[in-house]
């Protein structure tokens, strides 16, 4: 028995074709151009909690968002049905937004000569027909090994087993259709530990466009009932000011606050902390942040933007020095600055510098605090001013000490980037951020 889960391959085609119908119904309403996108998605997703089966859900979406531009004036709307009357419907309702809105001298599509000529092969497609009961049973031994890790553990958030499969085409009037087809498959586990200082939980996950690529069952479950355990009793320290090690799973974020900072829709709304800082040293200077939308099987990759501009590697961050902007094509006519290929967002990033294995961070940094998670929404972005609660371990003389938590950590990010010190040899591949570990000195630290 397998998930009868639709092969997206045969339907790409017939999503072009549509787009090129959307289009022609676009030039026939009189828009001056128009850009339409469209997404196919069906996947398969099984959780047990506690040795039963909790839920099994298959899904299978499509939408349509179409764009018109009338000269400078521009109207979006979207549908799911891609009859012919709901297609002439949704584009007659783009055209209605379009001729009531203000002219804009930086609307329009991306250049012509801009769109990919050739998308690359990605290697992103890798299909995994399995049953319901064969995802059943995984989810099972996932969650029994994290069950099974320590007598402590006596409860569980459950295990997950899922597979996706997604059909991207996007098309627009400068003759420009692309597409491409991915699989994301993920297994995931949270488990619950209980002491007399109270209940943890922590979790695990692995994930990949491969399912020959995922961990383990047992060992994402042995992973979660390992982290949970590790948290039980945790201690409150002092306030004081220390270096903190944000852990890899932690670090993406961090990173990701930069990345928002050289936007351009932050940038152009004067709602960054790193306003006119092209060219400028904005981290220690070992950092950098390379972007590789081609990188075969990666979790973002792709050949073209969210525009249909072509993709390419680039620096956003190279030696502690902005070298670009993180730009779409109206962000940059804003700016006044061509497009990065970046609409629709990053593909790919890796943070890299120097490095030492996790041992000799730890060391490195002496005493202070290895974060492994942070809440809160305290990061203004604006000013740069960050205040997050963290929880994580205490570490002395380069050792991990004792599980600590209702923690605050207080600085200014753009401190925060020139005080990092070095990398761990850690890096997390199971997002679109890929970062290490990364070690920042001089943190404020709220505790008792």
């Amino acid at each position: 028995m397998t998930n009868n889960l639709v092969d997206l391959r045969q339907s790409e085609g017939l999503l072009k074709n549509r787009v090129q119908e959307i289009l022609s119904e676009a030039r026939k309403q009189g828009a001056s151009a128009a850009e339409v996108s469209v997404s196919e998605d069906v996947g398969l997703g099984v959780t047990v909690r506690l040795r039963e089966l909790e839920n099994v859900e298959f899904n299978h979406d499509r939408g349509f968002g179409i764009t018109l531009y009338f000269g400078q004036k521009k109207g979006s709307a979207s549908t799911s049905d891609s009859s012919q009357e709901a297609v002439r419907e949704t584009v007659a309702a783009a055209a209605n937004i379009a001729r009531h809105t203000q002219e804009d001298d930086c609307a329009g599509l991306a250049d012509e000569e801009l769109m990919a000529a050739i998308t690359p092969e990605l290697d992103v497609y890798h299909p995994w027909d399995i049953a319901p009961r064969d995802a059943e049973a995984l989810a099972r031994e996932c969650e029994a090994a994290g069950l099974e890790y320590d007598g402590r553990i006596n409860n569980s958030d459950g295990a997950s087993v899922n597979t996706q499969r997604s059909c991207r085409v996007y098309g627009n009037s400068h003759g420009f259709i692309g597409s491409y087809v991915a699989t994301r498959h993920s297994m995931s586990c949270v488990m619950i530990a209980d002491d007399d200082a109270g209940m943890q939980r922590d979790y695990w996950y692995t994930v990949s466009r491969d399912a020959g690529n995922l961990e383990e069952a047992a060992a994402v479950g042995r992973e979660a009932g390992r982290r949970t355990i590790a948290r039980l009793s945790p201690r409150r320290i002092q306030t004081g000011t220390f270096p903190v090690v944000f852990s890899a799973q932690a670090a993406g974020g961090l990173a990701g606050h930069l990345l928002g900072a050289i936007s351009g829709g932050a940038l152009y709304r004067k709602a960054s902390f790193l306003l006119d800082s092209l060219g400028q040293r904005v981290t220690a200077g070992h950092l950098n942040i390379e972007e590789d939308p081609h990188l075969r099987g990666g979790l973002g990759s792709a050949g073209f933007d969210g525009e249909g501009v072509a993709t390419s590697r680039k620096s956003f961050i190279e030696a502690g020095t902005v070298k670009n902007y993180i730009l779409s094509s109206y962000s940059g006519r804003k700016l006044k600055l061509p497009t990065t290929g970046n609409a629709g967002g990053v593909f790919n990033l890796t943070v890299s510098g120097r490095t030492l294995p996790i041992e000799e961070l730890l060391r490195e940094m002496g005493t202070g605090l290895l974060a492994t998670d942070l809440m809160g929404q305290g990061v203004n972005a604006v000013t740069g001013d960050y205040s997050r609660g963290a929880s994580g371990f205490w570490v002395e003389n380069g050792e991990i000490a004792y599980p600590v938590d209702e923690i605050t950590i207080a600085s200014n990010l753009k401190d925060m980037f020139k005080r990092i010190v070095c990398l761990g040899d850690d890096l997390d591949t199971r997002g679109n951020i890929r970062s290490p570990s990364i070690l920042v000195e001089a943190l404020t630290l709220g505790g008792e």
